[in-house]
């Protein structure tokens, strides 16, 4: 090549440091294998990682030294043997002389060989700042919040300042629910007030506005969303989204319980689960392949149904008549299912309802056996089992539909890495659940869960390596978006359209890397989730205006053209942001050891309703093995208990300690193997 100059990211590994006053420099090696050497000059800048609080955590030099050192001084301090760093600069090739100069370094830490990432504070800074963001954007000053507020002020269309964008006055009920599910979840983290109160009126609004009942009050359907007009306000039933219009579609009924499953977790709010129960009652009654609902009983949930006669093979569908898809059969899992049984599992053992939340709960755990077994069986490509992604798309007769608009034969770099982050999850539960199985005596069906639980993790494991190749950038770190399934070209990657990354999929990778990481114990996993998060952290906040941005280049630069620059809509809102902040902090406090025991430690916060009923409340955080975690202590109304099992994960309650705050602090349970 002659003449080419690019710009250019790296992340990569220091494996030389040559201090030269006359021509310093550095080498680093990336995870693909290839070796960099990088110049720097005066015009380097070198700094440390940043959080959405944008504190300076730069400590490698003192104030005097940073005003003092020379360039020289700077390569030996800021760049130490065997650290991770970000590179970013320029390339240059001229013939077979080819130069990279760096004009930013950036350290992942300021003491050799650790992460700011993996510090205390880190996840629990940037879901704070994101929250305050959102209501400060959405309703200013205000610290507490009703329902009215959201019918005057929340909008699912803001553009990347947080203000309403053009003329559409919409208000999407998924992208509301997914909002309170962000909110919910930095309440668990923070004990925030603030979170709680806009989670609880934005849970009323959600249901006074778009809860759509059936004759017999035994079903719910959510309305999509609610329109400003001229003279007034407008309820849309179906769906407005390009691929869905017109349409009923599962995954934004899927998403509508996202919200209320986080926030029952926290409250117990009976009128909640009520509409929790007839939502799952929809899905059984609507969207089931099942001879019940007069359809072949070919397993799984068909993914769209037609508003006028609640069928999913009216041919009105067009495309997505008789369909089946990632979304109608594994977005159950993370949008509410783990959350829900967390909540229900095991049952309170006192309680109006009871015996209704038993029969939940027996629902939603063959929902997530079902799901679970569906994902495994039918979706990795057993006709080309050389092809490194699952099938995404399925007729009903579990026929892949590799001719449906935008996919056809393509895959979702994310939605392997979530297929590999949800069944070690769901391996984890079964593990759980044998464990306590074998503690009771039940050997055969301890043995047959755990026969369960090795399958999913076998999945989620190749899943997980086989990204790393065909998926994950590994010369500037992050993941890729959309591929071509069938590679023609001898090539590990083939792109569908441009190599850019989206926040959402990053968050499903470090996910992935984390609990695959907790669940094997293999440190390569750790470092891959390392890798992702720094990516994450490195480009995808939104440091001017506290929030992240959706799409950056395959260098990390962010895409803002168009829907790309907003801040809500249906795929952005709440979600995946605050989810990562939430999991990543509990996952890296389980999984990664610290530097003591206490910094391992973390608490969530809860809040019981006082008209639940309850006297118990479940608070194991997410889906963890056996001997994972345990209980270090419980605060009631401020209040340490002064007894407890480390090992039970349901706090009791007396009827005067309802509509109190919870605090229950949980640490990594020490195992004979740990130093």
């Amino acid at each position: 090549m002659k003449y080419f100059t690019q710009s250019m990211t790296l992340l990569g590994t220091v494996t030389v440091v040559n201090p030269d006053p006359e021509d310093p420099s550095f080498t680093i090696s990336c995870r693909s294998g290839d070796i960099f050497p990088i110049h720097v000059s005066s015009q380097t800048n070198f700094d440390v990682l940043r959080n959405l609080d944008e504190v300076d955590r730069d400590r490698v030099l003192t104030p005097k030294e940073k005003g003092d050192a020379n360039l020289s001084e700077k390569v030996a301090k800021y760049v130490r043997l065997g650290d991770l760093i970000f590179v970013r600069g320029i390339r240059m090739d001229y013939e077979d002389r080819p130069r990279h100069e760096a004009r930013n370094v950036t350290l992942l830490h300021y003491r050799a060989g650790e992460f700011l990432f993996e510090e205390t504070h880190w996840w629990l800074n940037q879901i704070s700042r994101m929250g305050e963001e959102w209501l400060d954007g959405l309703f200013g000053d205000r610290r507490s919040y009703q329902m009215d507020d959201f019918a005057a002020l929340y909008r699912s269309n803001l553009n990347i300042l947080g203000l309403p964008v053009g003329d559409n006055d919409i208000q999407e009920c998924a992208t509301l629910s997914r909002l309170i599910y962000g909110l919910s979840s930095a309440y668990l983290l923070t004990g925030h007030d603030r979170f709680l109160f806009a989670a609880k009126a934005g849970i009323k609004y959600q249901r006074d506005t778009f809860r759509s009942l059936s004759h017999d009050g035994k079903c719910c359907i959510w309305c999509f969303g609610k329109k400003k007009t001229g003279t007034g306000a407008r309820i849309i039933v179906a769906s407005e989204n390009e691929d869905d219009k017109g349409t009923i579609p599962l995954y934004e009924q899927i998403y509508a319980l996202a919200g209320m499953a986080q926030y029952y977790r926290i409250t117990q709010d009976w009128e909640v689960l009520e509409d929790i129960e007839r939502t799952v009652n929809a899905f059984q009654t609507f969207y089931l392949d099942s001879t019940d609902n007069g359809y072949e009983r070919q397993g799984g949930y068909f993914s769209h149904i037609d508003y006028t006669t609640m069928r999913a093979d009216a041919p009105v569908l067009d495309k997505n008549q008789s369909r089946k898809n990632w979304n109608s059969i594994g977005d159950h899992i993370p949008a509410y299912l783990v959350n829900l049984i967390l909540a229900l599992d095991p049952p309170p053992h006192s309680g109006a309802g009871r015996d209704k939340m038993e029969h939940l709960l027996h629902t939603c755990l063959h929902i997530l056996d079902t799901t679970a077994n569906l994902i495994i069986e039918k979706f990795p490509d057993k006709k080309n089992p050389q092809i490194p992604y699952v099938n995404e798309r399925f007729k009903a007769d579990w026929t892949p539909d590799q001719n449906w608009g935008w996919q056809q034969n393509r895959a979702i770099i994310g939605h392997n890495l979530k297929i590999a982050w949800n069944l070690t999850r769901v391996h984890n539960f079964f593990h759980r659940r044998a464990a306590r199985e074998r503690r009771e005596g039940e050997k055969d069906l301890a043995q047959q869960h755990e026969g369960t639980a090795k399958k999913f993790l076998e999945l989620a494991e190749k899943l997980g390596k086989a990204m790393v190749e065909h998926g994950l950038d590994q010369i500037r770190g992050g993941c890729f978006d959309a591929v071509e399934r069938d590679l023609k070209h001898g090539l590990p990657i083939e792109f569908t359209w441009l190599n850019t990354k989206d926040f959402w999929q990053q968050e499903q990778g470090i996910l992935a890397y984390l609990i695959l990481h907790g669940a094997t114990g293999d440190p390569e996993y750790l470092q891959l989730a390392r890798e992702m998060a720094a990516f994450w952290n490195m480009f995808f906040l939104d440091h001017d205006h506290r929030g992240i941005f959706f799409r950056v280049t395959a260098e990390g630069r962010p895409v803002i053209e168009g829907i790309y620059g907003q801040k809500a809509g249906h795929s952005v809102a709440g979600y995946h942001s605050f989810e990562l902040n939430y999991l990543a902090h509990i996952y890296i406090r389980s999984y990664v050891k610290g530097k003591s025991e206490e910094e391992s430690n973390f608490c969530l916060f809860f809040f019981p309703d006082k008209d639940s009923g309850c006297t118990t409340i479940n608070v194991l955080p997410d889906f963890f093995g056996p001997d994972t975690l345990e209980v270090a202590n419980i605060k009631v109304k401020a209040v340490p208990r002064p007894s407890f099992s480390p090992d039970n994960f349901q706090v009791d309650l007396a009827e005067e300690e309802l509509n109190s705050q919870v605090v229950v602090e949980f640490r990594p349970k020490k195992r004979n193997n740990d130093e």
